[in-house]
């Protein structure tokens, strides 16, 4: 079947989606996306999505081309006429496209905000990986320093998946003065008995939505959490690791750097978070 996309303002077959060349974001990466998982043909933690889609916006001095309220609603369209049952949508907002290529941003009373989204379909509940867990290096966190907007220049995170998946594995944890930001595309996260550590918030890192809802359950769990650095040497130490992003939930890392992780395999707490954040989230899906 081919998929409906949503591209300023008009629904289209994918095959007849077109930008302009001179759109920002394909010359400057000057665009923020969201990605919101969809189970049950449900939208999960949208509201969530769309509070930091506005903060990336104000951060950046990027308008919305469309209200929140409308937003919600081009996404249930899109789940309708894709018929999507599990996996997500993709959201991109750019500062559109001018005349011509400058360093300079448009006037956005001339040039109005680029918007796209569209549906991918993929297991997320039953993920094969959730079994066996996931393998990781450390990298250098080679970013720039504004990692709390999130914005769609992500070629080192890319990189960094690419330099995982040459050593067999699975994903990078980032590392900056010694300790772990977050990974490639989610959050970091270690367990020590019934304490959860994970860094706090500040602009070296992504201010995930998951991690957001995953920590609260964890709390209301009577888990201990501590939002603190650490080291990749701790980590390796640690009865358990894990990661959270909007399409993996709870992840479980059963190796860091060639070095298993407790038993080596998914950890009782992560398997845990995991299955309360699921049933917690579908309870308020829109």
């Amino acid at each position: 079947m081919t998929r409906t996309v949503y591209v300023n303002g008009e629904y289209v077959p994918e095959t007849e989606a077109k930008v302009s060349i001179f759109d920002r974001a394909f010359l400057m990466a000057d665009g923020v996306y969201e990605v919101t998982s969809v189970i049950d043909g449900k939208l999960v933690d949208f509201d969530g999505h769309a509070k930091r889609l506005e903060r990336s916006l104000s951060e950046l001095e990027m308008r919305n081309p469309v209200t929140m309220d409308e937003l919600l609603e081009i996404h249930r369209e899109l789940v309708k006429r894709n018929d999507l049952e599990e996996g997500g949508i993709y959201l991109q907002i750019t500062r559109g496209a001018p005349a011509d290529r400058d360093f300079a941003w448009p006037d956005p009373d001339e040039v109005p905000s680029g918007i796209v989204l569209f549906t991918f379909a993929k297991k997320l509940v039953e993920m094969p990986s959730i079994k066996t867990g996931i393998k990781v290096i450390s990298i250098p966190d080679e970013r720039w320093s504004r990692r709390d907007i999130k914005t769609t220049q992500l070629l080192y995170p890319s990189w960094g998946k690419m330099m995982a998946k040459k050593k067999g594995c699975d994903d990078a944890w980032m590392v900056e003065e010694g300790v772990v930001t977050e990974g490639t595309s989610n959050n970091a996260y270690i367990v020590k008995g019934n304490t959860i550590i994970t860094r706090a918030l500040s602009n070296d890192i992504l201010h995930g939505i998951t991690r957001a809802a995953v920590l609260r359950f964890a709390e209301e769990a009577q888990f201990k959490v501590e939002e603190r650095d650490f080291t990749i040497a701790e980590a390796q130490e640690a009865d358990e690791a894990f990661i959270t992003s909007a399409t993996t939930f709870v992840q479980p890392v059963v190796e860091i750097d060639g070095a298993a992780i407790g038993t080596g395999k998914p950890g009782d707490v992560s398997l845990r978070l995991r299955e309360i954040y699921i049933e917690e989230s579908l309870k308020t899906a829109k």
